[in-house]
């Protein structure tokens, strides 16, 4: 699997924007199949950084209704990443 295709993009919340401040963690939204260490892998390689630890979760697609139709919202993977200390992402940093 192409690196580039494993982080899909940055997950911009505000609870990720805490979690940065917080505690130096970005969050990125990945390939359902990719595994920690193809993603770490991928972070070191595209944005040249040292990454401590990785967790994943996968999240279910929500219900959503409109009027009398019910549909699925899509369920997809995101990568919770812990940088070494003082380091950082330039991409991330200023949105």
């Amino acid at each position: 699997m192409d690196i580039t295709s494993i982080i899909k993009k940055p997950f911009l919340t505000e609870k990720s924007g805490l979690l940065k401040e917080k505690g130096n963690y970005y969050i990125f939204e990945v390939d359902k199949n990719a595994s920690k260490k193809m993603i770490k892998k991928a972070i070191e390689e595209l944005f040249k950084v040292h990454v401590e630890k990785v967790n994943t979760v996968i999240l279910p697609g929500k219900s959503k209704r409109f009027g009398r139709t019910i549909s699925k919202a899509r369920k997809f993977k995101k990568a919770i990443v812990k940088l070494k200390a003082g380091e950082k992402i330039e991409l991330v940093e200023g949105v």
